[in-house]
Formats: C-alpha cells, sequence, structure tokens
C-alpha cells in the first residue's frame, strides 16, 4: 500500500494553513506533531477526503482519492479530535448503526461489534447508554468504531485524549498489534504515546513539513544537547527564562532544571538522555 501526498497546500483567504506538503506513507504508524495551529487536522481532512485541498491531490496506490470517492473511504477508518456520539444509544446499538452504515452486513456488524467493544475494554457496558459514559469511555467507543469494517488505513486525531493511563497503554497495544498490516496516522501532544508506537513522526509546523524520521533518530540528534543543573530555587527563574526548560523538579529549596542547550549552561551542568518532550521543545518550543 502506497499513500501519497502530492504538492498539497490549503489556503483559507490569504492564508496557507498546509504549504507544499509531499509525503509517500506505507504501512506502519506514522505519527503527526506539532503545535496548536501546524496544520494537523487540516491535513487529515484532506487525507479522509472530507476537505478538498486548495493545490495537489492524495493517490492511494497510484488512484487519486477523489476520484475513487466511496471505494477509497471503504478502505478507511477515521477518529476525529470532535468525535460525537448518539446519547440515547447504547454502545452497542451506536457501534451497530455505524457498522450498517459502513455497509455491513447484519451477522458481519455483530460479529464486529462484539469483538471491538471486548477489545477496547467495554464489553461489560455494551448495554448502558452512552450519556452515562466518561470522557475516556466515549474516546474507547470512537476507537472502536474507526476500526469497524476492518480498514486498510486509520486516521486518528487525539485519540489519547481523556484516556487514563491504563486505557492509553491498552491502546498502545491495540495500535502496535495492527501497525503490521495497516497505515495508521496518528495526531496527539502526547509524546510519549508516539515514542511507545510511531515507527517515523511527521513534523508539522505552520503548514510546513520539517521532516520524517524514526524516534530515535530525532533523539539522536539532541544528544549532548540536554543537560540537569541543580541550582537553589532562588536561582531558577534566571536560567529557565535564558534557556529552553522541558522540567523542573523541587527538592529540599534546591531546584533540578532540565535544560535544553548547544553548550553546557554552567560548569556543574550533567548531560542526560533526550527524551520526546525534549525532542518537541527543540522544534517547537521558543
Amino acid at each position: 500500500m502506497k499513500l501519497s501526498f502530492e504538492h498539497i497546500s490549503k489556503l483559507y483567504g490569504n492564508t496557507a494553513a498546509l504549504q507544499q506538503i509531499d509525503l509517500t506513507l506505507g504501512s506502519g504508524v506514522y505519527g503527526l506533531l506539532g503545535p496548536n495551529g501546524a496544520g494537523k487536522t487540516t491535513l487529515m481532512r484532506i487525507m479522509t477526503d472530507l476537505l478538498a485541498p486548495s493545490t495537489g491531490r492524495v493517490l492511494l496506490n497510484g488512484q487519486d482519492i477523489a476520484v475513487m470517492g466511496a471505494a477509497f473511504r471503504k478502505k478507511l477508518g477515521y477518529l476525529p479530535q470532535d468525535f460525537g456520539v448518539y446519547p440515547n444509544f447504547t454502545a452497542e446499538q451506536f457501534l451497530l448503526y455505524i457498522a450498517r452504515l459502513k455497509g455491513l452486513s447484519k451477522f458481519e456488524a455483530k460479529r464486529q461489534t462484539d469483538d471491538l467493544l471486548h477489545m477496547v475494554g467495554l464489553e461489560d457496558k455494551k448495554q448502558k447508554k452512552l450519556k452515562g459514559f466518561s470522557g475516556g469511555q466515549r474516546q474507547r467507543v470512537g476507537i472502536a468504531q474507526a476500526l469497524l469494517g476492518d480498514p486498510e488505513i486509520l486516521v486518528l486525531d487525539e485519540p489519547t485524549a481523556g484516556l487514563d493511563p491504563e486505557e492509553r497503554i491498552r491502546f498502545r497495544g491495540i495500535i502496535s498489534d495492527l501497525s503490521q498490516q495497516k497505515l495508521v496516522l496518528l495526531s496527539t501532544h502526547i509524546v510519549s504515546d508516539l515514542e511507545a508506537v510511531a515507527n517515523e513522526i511527521i513534523l508539522l509546523r505552520k503548514g510546513v513539513v520539517l521532516g520524517m524520521q524514526k524516534p530515535a533518530s530525532l533523539l539522536e540528534q539532541l544528544n549532548e544537547q540536554v543537560w540537569l543543573v541543580t541550582v537553589p530555587a532562588a536561582d531558577e527563574a534566571a536560567l529557565t527564562k535564558q534557556y529552553t526548560c522541558s522540567n523542573v523538579m523541587h527538592t529540599d529549596g534546591k531546584s533540578v532544571i532540565r535544560l535544553l542547550s548547544k553548550s553546557a549552561p554552567r560548569p556543574d551542568a550533567v548531560p542526560t538522555a533526550p527524551n520526546m518532550e525534549d525532542m518537541y521543545l527543540y522544534y517547537f518550543g521558543r
């Protein structure tokens, strides 16, 4: 499978939400990372054929998805950021309804609904109305509906929003299991989720792709650029103003500060291994 973005741009008046995006994606998990307003949701909506680009086209195995129409959408599972439900439906009723909209037979709709409710850990709540679900439980229903029809392409916009740590671990396991045979594009601000599941990370800033690399390669670029500095709490503000800071811990009147800098910010600074939050701040921080 090959999904190609060819010269994709999206303009709103004189404002460019996306600028000349050229990407080629295959099977595996791709993390889409960028700050608010970077154009992530716009790119996902174009990828799902919900929004037409101003210039360029998206091709699936050489075919324009806008021309493929319904044939493309049959291959697609989508969880939008603002996923909504019918509150008076039970979880089972809602998934059966979505399954029929996707063209599944009555038998196949029931089979997949049962399997997916089990997969997302909601089989014991399938007869409960969605209006009584927590935010995290609704999000799990959203993940299940995206998987109905066994789509080849999964587009997930902030899928772990509202999930507690246990639910996020479950979700990461689901995505890892699917990644061998599907193309998964995952956008999230929870960078540890991308580190755990993404084969490649696409960096997007102000509508421009900065690059697409493996998580390990991105972290490698920060070697000897992340430092731990222990100072009296009174000296903290000066350092965090001068350098990009990714974390501060307070203990016994002292501050242990994690700083990004190409050289040691102080003679007593200790180099430490970079993490994904450091990487995010390196590309998108001040």
